[in-house]
């Protein structure tokens, strides 16, 4: 079976490194780490070289004729804010977005996808800093400044540079389930997938030193003891803080609440056990603090978009060899 073909777009003028952040993650063949393999092609809006703003000049093998092909379309970046892209572009966008392509906009790659009106009355987000430009060139659509990224099941869009990485990796999660996506950030040196509700702006990222404070050695050991309760107040008192100076050092370090970044924790440990044993929901549910099989169907109806069920279904081992690539709705699913 053909490997999905994911297409960059490249114009003159680009950031190389917007550019090669698609290409980190969908660019490399990885299959020999039994990873999954994507045909990934880079095409250019102008006939030639594309110059980028770094000085460098880039010879681009495809036009836009490719995404004609693509499962996977992503725009990287985007120059010239306020003018929409040239008639071409948006028409091909179109053409592969009726057909069921993805439709990707990474940081500022979002007002280019925004001009063609596929974001008409949706959410979306793009670089913090641009947010407020974005929304005031686009009223109808609603952008979230205080996110990673926003999957609306046919186009993605994400913040800034790291939240590419991350909004690609939900990508591969989503297509081949979170085993694959925690392997693939292994090996690129990435931090664990984030879930796009995250904060984009963080003030101090947690340290993962020898020496880490009580802080951080508290959520090292809630991440490896997610079956036992863990109460707000517990953790604060563990971690030698009051609930309200936890509760504040937490939101900035991680920029998201400890209730819901510890139950994306939980759903993550769940997805790994689906993937990877034959256990059962109610132990299933049991081993990632869940409690109950109906918690777990909750918490995985609303994350995921998904039930348990059939999560294993399309992501176990056992299934693997078995099963069709996932459909274009499948996207919406991590």
């Amino acid at each position: 079976m053909a490997d999905p073909i994911v297409a960059a777009i490249a114009f003159d003028g680009i950031s190389p490194f917007h550019l090669s952040v698609p290409c980190l993650v969908f660019g490399e063949d990885r299959a020999a780490l039994g990873l999954p393999r994507f045909d990934f092609r880079v095409c250019g809006i102008e006939n030639g070289p594309i110059r980028t703003d770094a000085g460098l000049t880039i010879s681009v093998p495809h036009d836009l004729s490719i995404l004609d092909d693509a499962d996977i379309v992503i725009v990287p970046s985007w120059k010239e804010l306020e003018n929409p892209p040239p008639a071409a572009l948006t028409e091909t966008l179109h053409r592969a977005h009726r057909r069921g392509a993805l439709i990707v906009g990474l940081c500022l790659g979002t007002f280019a996808i925004a001009a063609t009106g596929l974001l008409s009355g949706r959410r979306a987000t793009t670089h913090w800093a641009y947010t407020e430009q974005l929304q005031t060139l686009y009223p109808d659509i609603t952008v979230d400044a205080d996110v990673l990224y926003i999957d609306n099941g046919d186009v993605v869009t994400s913040a800034g540079v790291a939240a590419g990485l991350d909004c690609c990796l939900h990508i591969v999660r989503a297509r081949y389930g979170a085993e694959a996506a925690l392997r693939l950030a292994r090996q690129i040196v990435l931090s664990p997938h984030r879930q796009g509700g995250q904060a984009q702006f963080i003030e101090r990222p947690i340290a993962r030193t020898g020496k880490a404070d009580r802080f951080t050695q508290t959520l090292d050991t809630v991440r490896k003891t997610l079956g036992e309760t863990h109460s707000l107040d517990s953790v604060a008192a563990t971690a030698g803080l009051t609930r309200r100076t936890f509760t504040r050092r937490f939101q900035k370090s991680i920029g998201t609440s400890f209730g819901d970044w510890l139950i994306d924790q939980r759903v993550a440990l769940a997805q790994r056990l689906l993937e990877a044993t034959e256990k059962s929901m109610d132990m299933v549910a049991f081993e990632a603090g869940f409690g109950s099989t109906t918690s777990l169907r909750q918490h995985f109806a609303a994350r995921l978009k998904t039930s348990p069920v059939q999560y294993r279904r399309e992501f176990s081992k056992s299934a693997q060899d078995e099963r069709a690539p996932p459909r274009a709705d499948m996207f919406s699913r991590a």
